[in-house]
């Protein structure tokens, strides 16, 4: 398979089904936004840290690859001329939703409760898990815009929601972890 193909050279590429849209449509903004996040996710996996948040790190872009997916796929090309779904096995489930919400649970326990908002940095690793913290909140935001136009799978957005949560726990925990200093904001009087 070629990587170039030329038929991008126009502006237009195509979504699962071969719909061609323009490249700065919605829903590859929407997609292209995961595999962003996708991207940042890498950046953090490849950090030093438990083996465990790497294991779950790489369930998460598995996770990622599917809610792209989704997101190439316009309603009516859901369904082949067969009656198949285009997107056969897979879905994001409650049960990827559930690890999620476990895996903040978890790392919560070991933490001080939050009493305070904190402020983004404090270690390189710590300050990546942020980044990618907000490029989900974007992605969901794009993937809210792109379900207002064309509904998509309810629990795609519910599992971006609960990632960016994640993401937000485990920079608190991994700043626990590496000794890291916390930051707290502290409003002007």
């Amino acid at each position: 398979m070629k990587i170039y193909t030329k038929t991008g050279d126009g502006g237009t590429t195509a979504l699962f089904g071969g719909t061609r849209v323009p490249k700065d449509h919605i829903r590859i903004d929407s997609y292209g936004t995961v595999d962003e996040l996708n991207s940042y996710i890498g950046l953090i996996r490849d950090q030093e840290m438990d083996s465990h948040y790497k294991e779950i790190l790489i369930e998460i872009q598995d996770r990622l690859f599917t809610v792209g997916a989704i997101l190439a796929t316009p309603p009516e090309k859901e369904v082949l001329k067969n009656g198949q779904s285009r997107l056969k096995n897979l879905g994001i489930l409650q049960n990827d939703i559930q690890l999620l919400e476990n895996e903040i649970d978890n790392m919560e326990t070991a933490l001080p409760p939050m009493t305070h908002f904190v402020l983004p940095g404090g270690h390189t690793t710590v300050s990546y898990c942020h980044i990618a913290r907000c490029v989900c909140r974007r992605a969901e935001r794009l993937a809210v815009h792109l379900d207002h136009q064309e509904p998509i799978e309810p629990l795609t957005i519910q599992y971006l929601n609960r990632l960016s949560d994640y993401l937000f726990v485990l920079a608190r925990k991994l700043t626990f972890d590496l000794n890291a200093e916390e930051v707290k904001w502290i409003p002007r009087k």
